[in-house]
Protein backbone atom coordinates (compact mmCIF):
# COMPACT_ATOMS: atom_id res chain seq x y z
CA UNK A 1 0.00 0.00 0.00
CA UNK A 2 1.55 2.98 -1.08
CA UNK A 3 1.40 6.85 0.15
CA UNK A 4 0.51 9.75 -1.13
CA UNK A 5 0.56 13.34 -0.19
CA UNK A 6 -1.92 15.32 -0.65
CA UNK A 7 -1.40 19.94 0.15
CA UNK A 8 -4.93 21.41 0.12
CA UNK A 9 -4.70 25.01 0.55
CA UNK A 10 -7.10 27.36 3.16
CA UNK A 11 -8.38 23.60 4.03
CA UNK A 12 -10.70 24.05 7.24
CA UNK A 13 -8.90 22.28 10.29
CA UNK A 14 -9.58 18.49 10.50
CA UNK A 15 -11.73 16.88 12.94
CA UNK A 16 -10.07 14.44 15.00
CA UNK A 17 -12.69 12.18 15.57
CA UNK A 18 -13.64 12.06 11.90
CA UNK A 19 -9.77 11.72 11.20
CA UNK A 20 -10.30 8.56 13.43
CA UNK A 21 -12.97 6.85 11.98
CA UNK A 22 -11.54 7.66 8.06
CA UNK A 23 -8.11 6.24 9.30
CA UNK A 24 -7.92 2.31 9.29
CA UNK A 25 -9.96 0.96 12.94
CA UNK A 26 -10.59 -2.19 14.33
CA UNK A 27 -14.14 -2.82 14.68
CA UNK A 28 -15.14 -6.04 16.96
CA UNK A 29 -18.87 -7.02 16.47
CA UNK A 30 -20.21 -9.87 18.82
CA UNK A 31 -22.97 -12.21 17.24
CA UNK A 32 -26.76 -12.38 18.73
CA UNK A 33 -29.75 -14.19 18.26
CA UNK A 34 -29.98 -11.74 15.27
CA UNK A 35 -26.72 -12.92 13.74
CA UNK A 36 -24.08 -10.14 13.22
CA UNK A 37 -26.26 -7.63 11.84
CA UNK A 38 -24.39 -5.92 8.73
CA UNK A 39 -24.41 -7.08 5.24
CA UNK A 40 -21.45 -7.19 3.17
CA UNK A 41 -21.63 -6.35 -0.74
CA UNK A 42 -18.36 -5.92 -3.38
CA UNK A 43 -16.95 -6.90 -6.26
CA UNK A 44 -17.31 -10.83 -7.66
CA UNK A 45 -13.63 -11.28 -8.50
CA UNK A 46 -9.91 -10.81 -7.29
CA UNK A 47 -7.71 -7.81 -7.84
CA UNK A 48 -8.67 -4.68 -9.20
CA UNK A 49 -7.44 -0.86 -9.88
CA UNK A 50 -5.90 0.99 -7.36
CA UNK A 51 -8.29 3.76 -5.46
CA UNK A 52 -7.54 6.49 -3.54
CA UNK A 53 -9.37 6.74 -0.14
CA UNK A 54 -8.21 9.76 2.18
CA UNK A 55 -4.65 10.14 0.50
CA UNK A 56 -4.50 6.12 0.64
CA UNK A 57 -3.75 3.79 -2.13
CA UNK A 58 -6.03 0.50 -1.73
CA UNK A 59 -7.17 -2.72 -3.48
CA UNK A 60 -10.93 -2.71 -4.29
CA UNK A 61 -13.06 -3.78 -1.04
CA UNK A 62 -15.87 -5.81 -0.13
CA UNK A 63 -17.85 -3.10 2.37
CA UNK A 64 -20.65 -2.70 4.64
CA UNK A 65 -24.11 -2.09 2.51
CA UNK A 66 -26.02 -2.52 4.96
CA UNK A 67 -26.51 -2.10 9.43
CA UNK A 68 -29.48 -3.42 11.35
CA UNK A 69 -30.58 -0.83 13.78
CA UNK A 70 -29.69 -1.42 16.75
CA UNK A 71 -27.97 -4.18 16.37
CA UNK A 72 -24.47 -6.15 16.91
CA UNK A 73 -23.01 -4.13 14.43
CA UNK A 74 -24.61 -1.07 15.37
CA UNK A 75 -23.61 -1.25 18.96
CA UNK A 76 -19.91 -2.08 17.50
CA UNK A 77 -19.58 1.25 15.66
CA UNK A 78 -19.87 -0.15 12.05
CA UNK A 79 -21.49 2.08 9.23
CA UNK A 80 -22.91 1.49 6.39
CA UNK A 81 -19.90 2.21 3.12
CA UNK A 82 -17.49 1.34 5.65
CA UNK A 83 -14.19 -0.55 3.40
CA UNK A 84 -13.47 -3.71 4.89
CA UNK A 85 -9.39 -4.21 4.69
CA UNK A 86 -8.97 -7.04 7.35
CA UNK A 87 -11.03 -10.32 8.82
CA UNK A 88 -9.70 -11.64 12.06
CA UNK A 89 -5.86 -10.56 10.87
CA UNK A 90 -6.12 -11.68 7.76
CA UNK A 91 -6.24 -8.88 4.87
CA UNK A 92 -8.79 -8.99 2.12
CA UNK A 93 -7.70 -5.98 0.15
CA UNK A 94 -8.81 -7.16 -3.01
CA UNK A 95 -10.24 -10.42 -2.32
CA UNK A 96 -13.40 -11.65 -3.86
CA UNK A 97 -17.05 -11.38 -2.65
CA UNK A 98 -17.61 -14.88 -1.82
CA UNK A 99 -14.27 -15.28 0.02
CA UNK A 100 -14.48 -12.22 2.94
CA UNK A 101 -18.29 -14.05 3.22
CA UNK A 102 -16.25 -16.81 4.11
CA UNK A 103 -14.05 -15.45 6.15
CA UNK A 104 -17.25 -13.74 8.42
CA UNK A 105 -18.97 -17.12 8.19
CA UNK A 106 -16.18 -19.41 9.65
CA UNK A 107 -15.64 -16.68 12.71
CA UNK A 108 -17.72 -18.14 15.58
CA UNK A 109 -19.47 -15.72 18.00
CA UNK A 110 -17.42 -12.54 17.13
CA UNK A 111 -16.11 -11.08 14.60
CA UNK A 112 -12.98 -9.02 14.32
CA UNK A 113 -12.57 -6.27 11.39
CA UNK A 114 -9.90 -3.24 10.19
CA UNK A 115 -12.15 -1.28 8.22
CA UNK A 116 -11.93 2.34 7.17
CA UNK A 117 -15.20 4.49 6.48
CA UNK A 118 -15.50 6.72 3.52
CA UNK A 119 -17.68 9.94 2.00
CA UNK A 120 -20.64 9.47 0.39
CA UNK A 121 -18.65 11.11 -2.72
CA UNK A 122 -15.72 8.53 -2.09
CA UNK A 123 -18.35 5.47 -1.77
CA UNK A 124 -20.13 6.83 -5.51
CA UNK A 125 -16.25 6.59 -6.97
CA UNK A 126 -15.50 3.27 -5.48
CA UNK A 127 -18.58 1.56 -6.28
CA UNK A 128 -17.11 -1.43 -8.04
CA UNK A 129 -18.37 -2.66 -11.31
CA UNK A 130 -19.68 -6.29 -11.50
CA UNK A 131 -19.83 -6.28 -7.57
CA UNK A 132 -22.15 -8.79 -5.77
CA UNK A 133 -25.58 -7.44 -4.61
CA UNK A 134 -26.31 -4.17 -6.82
CA UNK A 135 -30.07 -4.76 -5.76
CA UNK A 136 -29.11 -3.09 -2.16
CA UNK A 137 -32.01 -5.35 -0.91
CA UNK A 138 -32.25 -4.43 2.69
CA UNK A 139 -32.60 -7.98 4.47
CA UNK A 140 -32.56 -6.20 7.98
CA UNK A 141 -36.32 -5.09 7.05
CA UNK A 142 -37.33 -8.19 9.52
CA UNK A 143 -40.55 -9.37 10.88
CA UNK A 144 -41.56 -12.12 13.09
CA UNK A 145 -43.24 -14.49 10.53
CA UNK A 146 -45.60 -17.22 12.45
CA UNK A 147 -44.45 -20.19 10.18
CA UNK A 148 -44.09 -23.31 12.15
CA UNK A 149 -44.02 -27.11 11.12
CA UNK A 150 -45.52 -28.69 13.42
CA UNK A 151 -45.61 -32.36 12.30
CA UNK A 152 -44.72 -34.51 9.66
CA UNK A 153 -46.84 -37.15 7.32
CA UNK A 154 -45.69 -40.58 5.59
CA UNK A 155 -47.44 -41.01 1.98
CA UNK A 156 -46.38 -43.37 -0.55
CA UNK A 157 -46.08 -42.40 -4.17
CA UNK A 158 -47.40 -44.41 -7.36
CA UNK A 159 -44.52 -47.21 -6.95
CA UNK A 160 -45.77 -47.78 -3.29
CA UNK A 161 -42.77 -46.36 -1.83
CA UNK A 162 -42.92 -44.45 1.23
CA UNK A 163 -41.30 -40.80 1.94
CA UNK A 164 -42.44 -38.10 4.68
CA UNK A 165 -43.59 -35.05 3.60
CA UNK A 166 -42.95 -31.32 6.28
CA UNK A 167 -46.37 -29.68 7.21
CA UNK A 168 -46.13 -25.63 6.75
CA UNK A 169 -48.56 -23.74 8.93
CA UNK A 170 -48.99 -20.14 8.95
CA UNK A 171 -50.95 -18.65 11.98
CA UNK A 172 -51.75 -21.89 12.79
CA UNK A 173 -53.08 -22.79 9.36
CA UNK A 174 -51.91 -25.24 7.34
CA UNK A 175 -50.59 -24.02 4.31
CA UNK A 176 -48.29 -26.13 2.26
CA UNK A 177 -46.74 -29.85 2.93
CA UNK A 178 -43.06 -30.33 1.04
CA UNK A 179 -41.15 -33.38 0.71
CA UNK A 180 -37.11 -32.52 2.30
CA UNK A 181 -36.22 -32.34 -1.73
CA UNK A 182 -38.12 -29.16 -2.28
CA UNK A 183 -37.04 -27.77 0.67
CA UNK A 184 -33.22 -28.38 -0.82
CA UNK A 185 -34.31 -26.78 -4.59
CA UNK A 186 -36.10 -23.68 -2.78
CA UNK A 187 -32.83 -23.48 -0.71
CA UNK A 188 -30.09 -23.32 -3.85
CA UNK A 189 -32.75 -20.98 -6.10
CA UNK A 190 -33.54 -18.80 -3.36
CA UNK A 191 -29.10 -18.28 -2.86
CA UNK A 192 -29.35 -17.57 -6.44
CA UNK A 193 -31.64 -15.29 -6.67
CA UNK A 194 -30.35 -13.48 -3.01
CA UNK A 195 -26.83 -14.46 -3.97
CA UNK A 196 -25.51 -11.73 -1.30
CA UNK A 197 -27.95 -13.27 2.08
CA UNK A 198 -25.72 -15.47 4.49
CA UNK A 199 -28.07 -18.23 4.86
CA UNK A 200 -28.49 -20.40 7.43
CA UNK A 201 -27.86 -24.07 6.76
CA UNK A 202 -30.07 -26.31 5.59
CA UNK A 203 -29.66 -29.70 7.23
CA UNK A 204 -28.49 -31.87 4.73
CA UNK A 205 -28.87 -35.42 2.74
CA UNK A 206 -29.17 -38.89 4.10
CA UNK A 207 -28.06 -41.66 1.78
CA UNK A 208 -30.16 -43.85 3.85
CA UNK A 209 -33.52 -43.56 4.92
CA UNK A 210 -34.21 -42.07 8.44
CA UNK A 211 -36.25 -43.28 11.63
CA UNK A 212 -38.69 -41.57 13.25
CA UNK A 213 -36.16 -39.47 15.38
CA UNK A 214 -34.04 -38.64 12.69
CA UNK A 215 -37.15 -37.29 10.95
CA UNK A 216 -38.03 -35.72 13.99
CA UNK A 217 -34.55 -33.75 14.33
CA UNK A 218 -35.13 -32.78 10.40
CA UNK A 219 -38.26 -31.45 10.54
CA UNK A 220 -37.09 -29.07 13.47
CA UNK A 221 -33.57 -28.15 11.31
CA UNK A 222 -36.20 -27.54 8.53
CA UNK A 223 -38.81 -25.70 10.64
CA UNK A 224 -35.55 -23.02 12.00
CA UNK A 225 -34.07 -22.92 8.30
CA UNK A 226 -37.23 -21.39 7.29
CA UNK A 227 -38.19 -19.26 10.63
CA UNK A 228 -34.81 -17.91 10.07
CA UNK A 229 -35.37 -17.22 5.95
CA UNK A 230 -38.81 -16.24 6.15
CA UNK A 231 -37.93 -13.52 8.67
CA UNK A 232 -36.18 -11.59 6.03
CA UNK A 233 -38.98 -9.88 4.73
CA UNK A 234 -37.55 -9.12 1.27
CA UNK A 235 -36.62 -13.05 0.88
CA UNK A 236 -40.58 -14.00 2.48
CA UNK A 237 -42.46 -11.60 -0.09
CA UNK A 238 -40.55 -13.12 -2.98
CA UNK A 239 -42.08 -15.12 -5.20
CA UNK A 240 -40.20 -17.80 -4.81
CA UNK A 241 -41.41 -18.23 -0.60
CA UNK A 242 -45.01 -17.20 -1.70
CA UNK A 243 -45.24 -20.53 -4.26
CA UNK A 244 -43.25 -22.44 -2.16
CA UNK A 245 -45.93 -21.58 1.21
CA UNK A 246 -48.50 -21.65 -1.22
CA UNK A 247 -49.83 -18.27 0.57
CA UNK A 248 -50.94 -17.17 -3.04
CA UNK A 249 -53.36 -20.04 -3.44
CA UNK A 250 -55.43 -19.46 -0.10
CA UNK A 251 -59.07 -19.17 -0.75
CA UNK A 252 -60.13 -15.43 -1.21
CA UNK A 253 -56.31 -14.08 -0.75
CA UNK A 254 -54.91 -10.64 -1.78
CA UNK A 255 -51.73 -10.29 -3.33
CA UNK A 256 -49.06 -12.21 -1.43
CA UNK A 257 -47.58 -9.11 0.89
CA UNK A 258 -51.23 -7.58 1.33
CA UNK A 259 -52.19 -11.21 2.65
CA UNK A 260 -48.65 -10.53 5.07
CA UNK A 261 -49.80 -8.05 6.80
CA UNK A 262 -53.26 -9.28 7.60
CA UNK A 263 -51.95 -12.65 8.55
CA UNK A 264 -49.60 -10.87 10.83
CA UNK A 265 -52.44 -7.93 12.26
CA UNK A 266 -55.08 -11.07 13.08
CA UNK A 267 -52.44 -12.87 14.91
CA UNK A 268 -51.42 -10.13 17.37
CA UNK A 269 -54.85 -9.84 18.16
CA UNK A 270 -55.68 -13.41 18.94
CA UNK A 271 -55.09 -14.23 22.60
CA UNK A 272 -55.43 -17.94 24.06
CA UNK A 273 -54.62 -20.09 27.02
CA UNK A 274 -51.44 -22.11 27.86
CA UNK A 275 -50.67 -24.34 30.96
CA UNK A 276 -47.37 -24.91 32.25
CA UNK A 277 -46.59 -27.30 34.38
CA UNK A 278 -43.97 -26.61 37.60
CA UNK A 279 -41.76 -28.50 39.32
CA UNK A 280 -44.54 -29.44 42.01
CA UNK A 281 -46.57 -30.71 39.57
CA UNK A 282 -48.88 -28.14 39.61
CA UNK A 283 -49.96 -26.02 36.72
CA UNK A 284 -50.31 -21.99 35.95
CA UNK A 285 -52.30 -21.02 33.24
CA UNK A 286 -51.21 -17.49 31.22
CA UNK A 287 -53.13 -15.42 28.94
CA UNK A 288 -50.72 -15.14 26.08
CA UNK A 289 -50.60 -14.09 22.41
CA UNK A 290 -51.26 -17.02 20.20
CA UNK A 291 -48.21 -16.74 18.50
CA UNK A 292 -45.60 -15.46 20.56
CA UNK A 293 -42.06 -17.01 20.43
CA UNK A 294 -40.53 -18.93 23.64
CA UNK A 295 -38.75 -15.74 25.29
CA UNK A 296 -42.23 -13.72 25.72
CA UNK A 297 -44.21 -16.23 26.90
CA UNK A 298 -41.69 -17.28 29.63
CA UNK A 299 -41.69 -13.92 30.51
CA UNK A 300 -45.57 -14.53 31.03
CA UNK A 301 -44.50 -17.05 32.82
CA UNK A 302 -42.20 -15.59 35.18
CA UNK A 303 -44.83 -12.87 36.07
CA UNK A 304 -47.49 -15.17 36.91
CA UNK A 305 -45.53 -17.46 39.78
CA UNK A 306 -43.64 -13.72 40.91
CA UNK A 307 -40.21 -14.59 40.13
CA UNK A 308 -37.99 -11.81 41.01
CA UNK A 309 -36.22 -10.02 37.93
CA UNK A 310 -32.82 -11.93 39.41
CA UNK A 311 -33.97 -15.42 39.38
CA UNK A 312 -35.97 -14.91 36.31
CA UNK A 313 -32.43 -15.55 34.38
CA UNK A 314 -32.32 -18.86 35.93
CA UNK A 315 -34.89 -20.88 34.32
CA UNK A 316 -36.83 -21.08 31.52
CA UNK A 317 -39.30 -23.49 29.29
CA UNK A 318 -39.10 -27.25 28.62
CA UNK A 319 -41.07 -29.33 26.20
CA UNK A 320 -41.22 -33.50 28.23
CA UNK A 321 -40.07 -35.39 25.43
CA UNK A 322 -40.40 -39.31 25.79
CA UNK A 323 -38.47 -41.45 28.72
CA UNK A 324 -39.48 -38.35 31.02
CA UNK A 325 -36.34 -35.96 29.24
CA UNK A 326 -37.16 -32.64 29.23
CA UNK A 327 -35.85 -30.48 26.41
CA UNK A 328 -35.26 -26.20 26.63
CA UNK A 329 -37.29 -24.50 23.94
CA UNK A 330 -35.57 -22.93 20.93
CA UNK A 331 -36.09 -18.83 21.62
CA UNK A 332 -38.11 -19.34 17.76
CA UNK A 333 -40.61 -22.24 18.86
CA UNK A 334 -43.76 -21.28 19.44
CA UNK A 335 -44.78 -23.26 22.65
CA UNK A 336 -48.69 -22.71 21.89
CA UNK A 337 -48.61 -25.00 19.31
CA UNK A 338 -46.56 -27.48 20.75
CA UNK A 339 -48.76 -27.13 23.81
CA UNK A 340 -51.83 -27.91 21.65
CA UNK A 341 -50.31 -30.91 19.34
CA UNK A 342 -49.25 -32.67 22.40
CA UNK A 343 -51.93 -31.66 25.16
CA UNK A 344 -54.88 -33.09 22.38
CA UNK A 345 -52.89 -36.44 22.58
CA UNK A 346 -51.99 -37.39 25.97
CA UNK A 347 -54.24 -34.83 28.11
CA UNK A 348 -51.00 -33.15 30.27
CA UNK A 349 -49.79 -30.03 29.37
CA UNK A 350 -45.96 -30.98 27.84
CA UNK A 351 -44.64 -27.33 28.68
CA UNK A 352 -42.78 -26.96 32.01
CA UNK A 353 -40.76 -24.31 34.08
CA UNK A 354 -37.57 -25.62 35.11
CA UNK A 355 -34.27 -24.33 35.98
CA UNK A 356 -31.96 -23.24 33.09
CA UNK A 357 -28.92 -23.01 35.20
CA UNK A 358 -25.21 -25.21 35.09
CA UNK A 359 -23.24 -23.04 37.78
CA UNK A 360 -24.01 -23.61 41.73
CA UNK A 361 -22.55 -20.53 42.65
CA UNK A 362 -24.81 -18.65 40.52
CA UNK A 363 -28.06 -20.64 41.70
CA UNK A 364 -27.07 -19.49 45.77
CA UNK A 365 -28.18 -16.24 44.37
CA UNK A 366 -31.41 -17.26 44.05
CA UNK A 367 -31.95 -17.86 47.81
CA UNK A 368 -33.55 -14.95 48.79
CA UNK A 369 -36.39 -15.28 46.15
CA UNK A 370 -39.00 -18.16 47.74
CA UNK A 371 -40.68 -18.23 45.07
CA UNK A 372 -37.21 -19.17 43.35
CA UNK A 373 -36.19 -22.01 45.93
CA UNK A 374 -39.37 -23.64 46.27
CA UNK A 375 -39.16 -23.95 42.34
CA UNK A 376 -35.51 -25.03 42.87
CA UNK A 377 -36.42 -27.37 45.62
CA UNK A 378 -38.97 -29.38 43.80
CA UNK A 379 -37.01 -29.86 40.89
CA UNK A 380 -34.04 -31.38 43.02
CA UNK A 381 -36.53 -33.58 44.77
CA UNK A 382 -37.96 -34.70 41.51
CA UNK A 383 -34.35 -35.46 40.03
CA UNK A 384 -32.93 -37.57 42.97
CA UNK A 385 -36.36 -39.47 43.03
CA UNK A 386 -35.88 -40.43 39.07
CA UNK A 387 -31.98 -41.47 39.64
CA UNK A 388 -31.21 -37.85 37.14
CA UNK A 389 -29.06 -37.10 39.91
CA UNK A 390 -27.59 -39.83 42.20
CA UNK A 391 -27.64 -39.25 46.09
CA UNK A 392 -25.70 -42.37 47.28
CA UNK A 393 -25.12 -42.24 51.01
CA UNK A 394 -26.73 -38.83 51.32
CA UNK A 395 -30.22 -39.95 50.31
CA UNK A 396 -31.58 -40.95 53.95
CA UNK A 397 -30.56 -37.32 54.94
CA UNK A 398 -32.10 -36.05 51.94
CA UNK A 399 -35.27 -37.98 52.93
CA UNK A 400 -35.29 -37.00 56.45
CA UNK A 401 -34.99 -32.89 54.92
CA UNK A 402 -37.70 -33.43 52.68
CA UNK A 403 -39.79 -35.02 55.76
CA UNK A 404 -39.37 -32.13 57.99
CA UNK A 405 -39.94 -29.54 54.46
CA UNK A 406 -36.55 -28.10 55.11
CA UNK A 407 -36.06 -26.53 51.42
CA UNK A 408 -33.27 -24.78 51.77
CA UNK A 409 -31.16 -27.35 53.58
CA UNK A 410 -32.17 -29.83 51.15
CA UNK A 411 -31.04 -27.79 48.66
CA UNK A 412 -27.84 -27.17 49.98
CA UNK A 413 -26.78 -30.63 50.19
CA UNK A 414 -28.27 -31.55 46.72
CA UNK A 415 -25.76 -29.05 45.61
CA UNK A 416 -23.29 -30.95 46.86
CA UNK A 417 -24.07 -34.28 44.81
CA UNK A 418 -21.62 -34.61 41.77
CA UNK A 419 -24.59 -34.57 39.04
CA UNK A 420 -26.25 -31.58 40.40
CA UNK A 421 -27.01 -29.03 37.21
CA UNK A 422 -25.78 -31.57 34.70
CA UNK A 423 -27.87 -32.54 32.18
CA UNK A 424 -27.73 -36.41 30.56
CA UNK A 425 -29.33 -37.30 26.99
CA UNK A 426 -30.94 -39.89 25.62
CA UNK A 427 -27.95 -42.70 24.72
CA UNK A 428 -27.23 -42.12 20.76
CA UNK A 429 -24.74 -42.80 18.32
CA UNK A 430 -21.16 -41.37 17.86
CA UNK A 431 -18.30 -42.06 15.53
CA UNK A 432 -15.95 -42.24 18.23
CA UNK A 433 -17.24 -45.38 18.81
CA UNK A 434 -17.75 -47.81 16.23
CA UNK A 435 -20.27 -50.68 18.14
CA UNK A 436 -23.10 -49.49 20.87
CA UNK A 437 -24.14 -46.07 22.21
CA UNK A 438 -23.01 -43.17 23.67
CA UNK A 439 -24.86 -40.84 27.37
CA UNK A 440 -23.63 -37.40 26.93
CA UNK A 441 -23.61 -35.46 30.07
CA UNK A 442 -22.98 -31.78 29.72
CA UNK A 443 -21.83 -29.82 33.32
CA UNK A 444 -20.32 -26.62 33.89
CA UNK A 445 -16.75 -27.93 34.12
CA UNK A 446 -16.98 -30.57 31.34
CA UNK A 447 -18.79 -32.61 29.04
CA UNK A 448 -18.44 -36.86 29.35
CA UNK A 449 -19.00 -39.22 27.12
CA UNK A 450 -19.89 -42.85 28.50
CA UNK A 451 -19.83 -45.89 26.48
CA UNK A 452 -23.39 -48.16 26.43
CA UNK A 453 -25.07 -50.79 24.67
CA UNK A 454 -27.34 -49.81 21.80
CA UNK A 455 -30.20 -50.31 24.45
CA UNK A 456 -28.70 -47.68 26.29
CA UNK A 457 -27.38 -49.83 29.01
CA UNK A 458 -24.15 -48.24 30.66
CA UNK A 459 -20.62 -50.11 30.32
CA UNK A 460 -17.52 -48.77 32.29
CA UNK A 461 -15.76 -46.85 29.47
CA UNK A 462 -16.21 -43.20 29.38
CA UNK A 463 -14.36 -39.90 28.08
CA UNK A 464 -13.92 -36.84 29.96
CA UNK A 465 -13.27 -33.58 27.80
CA UNK A 466 -12.83 -30.54 30.04
CA UNK A 467 -13.61 -27.37 28.55
CA UNK A 468 -10.14 -26.37 28.35
CA UNK A 469 -9.94 -29.35 25.70
CA UNK A 470 -12.92 -28.22 23.41
CA UNK A 471 -11.51 -25.56 21.42
CA UNK A 472 -14.36 -25.87 19.10
CA UNK A 473 -18.39 -26.84 18.81
CA UNK A 474 -21.31 -27.09 16.70
CA UNK A 475 -25.01 -27.71 16.17
CA UNK A 476 -24.54 -29.76 12.70
CA UNK A 477 -27.29 -29.32 10.58
CA UNK A 478 -26.02 -31.40 7.58
CA UNK A 479 -25.14 -34.40 9.62
CA UNK A 480 -27.73 -33.85 12.05
CA UNK A 481 -25.22 -33.84 14.82
CA UNK A 482 -23.67 -32.15 17.59
CA UNK A 483 -19.56 -31.85 16.82
CA UNK A 484 -16.65 -31.22 19.18
CA UNK A 485 -13.15 -30.30 18.44
CA UNK A 486 -10.75 -31.27 21.06
CA UNK A 487 -6.54 -31.74 21.43
CA UNK A 488 -5.40 -33.89 24.83
CA UNK A 489 -2.01 -34.20 25.42
CA UNK A 490 -0.97 -32.41 23.35
CA UNK A 491 -2.20 -34.57 20.52
CA UNK A 492 -3.64 -33.33 16.87
CA UNK A 493 -6.98 -32.19 17.15
CA UNK A 494 -9.51 -34.14 16.51
CA UNK A 495 -13.70 -33.90 16.05
CA UNK A 496 -16.45 -35.91 17.45
CA UNK A 497 -19.62 -35.92 15.99
CA UNK A 498 -22.85 -37.27 18.72
CA UNK A 499 -25.63 -38.57 16.27
CA UNK A 500 -28.55 -37.37 18.98
CA UNK A 501 -32.25 -35.88 18.02
CA UNK A 502 -31.08 -33.46 20.72
CA UNK A 503 -28.09 -32.43 18.46
CA UNK A 504 -29.38 -28.50 18.72
CA UNK A 505 -29.89 -28.54 22.26
CA UNK A 506 -26.26 -29.89 22.98
CA UNK A 507 -24.79 -26.88 21.32
CA UNK A 508 -27.93 -24.86 23.33
CA UNK A 509 -26.40 -25.72 26.27
CA UNK A 510 -22.86 -25.13 25.89
CA UNK A 511 -24.03 -21.51 24.58
CA UNK A 512 -25.50 -20.94 28.01
CA UNK A 513 -22.23 -22.38 29.80
CA UNK A 514 -20.23 -20.03 27.77
CA UNK A 515 -22.78 -16.83 28.71
CA UNK A 516 -22.91 -18.39 32.64
CA UNK A 517 -18.51 -18.59 32.62
CA UNK A 518 -19.04 -14.59 31.81
CA UNK A 519 -21.19 -13.99 34.49
CA UNK A 520 -19.64 -12.07 37.77
CA UNK A 521 -18.75 -14.84 40.29
CA UNK A 522 -21.11 -14.17 43.72
CA UNK A 523 -19.05 -12.62 46.27
CA UNK A 524 -18.39 -15.18 49.38
CA UNK A 525 -18.28 -18.18 47.06
CA UNK A 526 -15.33 -20.32 46.14
CA UNK A 527 -14.52 -20.86 42.51
CA UNK A 528 -15.43 -24.35 42.09
CA UNK A 529 -17.70 -23.93 39.55
CA UNK A 530 -14.97 -22.18 37.09
CA UNK A 531 -13.65 -23.81 34.59
CA UNK A 532 -10.39 -22.42 32.90
CA UNK A 533 -10.69 -22.52 29.20
CA UNK A 534 -7.66 -21.57 26.55
CA UNK A 535 -7.76 -19.35 23.47
CA UNK A 536 -9.81 -20.81 21.22
CA UNK A 537 -7.81 -22.42 17.89
CA UNK A 538 -7.84 -20.60 14.59
CA UNK A 539 -11.02 -21.33 12.89
CA UNK A 540 -11.33 -23.85 10.47
CA UNK A 541 -13.35 -24.33 7.65
CA UNK A 542 -16.48 -25.42 9.88
CA UNK A 543 -18.61 -22.27 11.17
CA UNK A 544 -18.40 -23.61 14.91
CA UNK A 545 -18.94 -21.60 17.98
CA UNK A 546 -15.76 -21.30 20.51
CA UNK A 547 -15.07 -21.65 23.96
CA UNK A 548 -14.42 -18.56 25.90
CA UNK A 549 -11.20 -17.92 27.16
CA UNK A 550 -11.74 -16.58 31.12
CA UNK A 551 -9.56 -16.39 33.70
CA UNK A 552 -10.45 -17.03 37.62
CA UNK A 553 -9.73 -13.33 38.13
CA UNK A 554 -12.33 -12.31 36.02
CA UNK A 555 -15.31 -14.18 37.99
Amino acid sequence: MSETDITVENDPPADPDEDKIRSPHTVKVVKSSQGFGFNVRGQVSEGGQLKSIGGELYAPMQYISAVLEGGPAEEAGLKVGDRILDVNGQSVEGTDHQSVVQLIRQSGNSVTMVVVSVTDEEARRLEPEGSSGMSAMDYYERRSVPVSIPDTKKLTDEVGKEYVVYNIYMAGKQTASRRYREFDALHNNLKRQFNDFIFPKLPGKRPFALNDQQVDARRRGVEDYLDKVCSARVIFESDLMQDFLQLGKQNSAPSPAHATKATVASVTEKQVELRVVLPDRSTVTVTIQEFWRTPEVYQAVAQKVNLSKEATKFFNLFQRMEHDFDRRLQDNEFPHQLYLQKYSAGGQSCILLRKWLFSRAQEVLANSDAVAVNLLYHQAVEDISKGKIQAGEHMPQLRMLKAQNKQQQYLDLARSLPDYGAIEFPHCSCDARKAGHVIVTIALKHLRLKACSTEGTPESQEHLFTWDMISNYEADLEEQAFTFRYSRDGREPRWVRVYSPHYRYMEQCVDRINEELLWKQPEGTELQDVTPTHSAAQSTAKSSRKIVSISNEDL
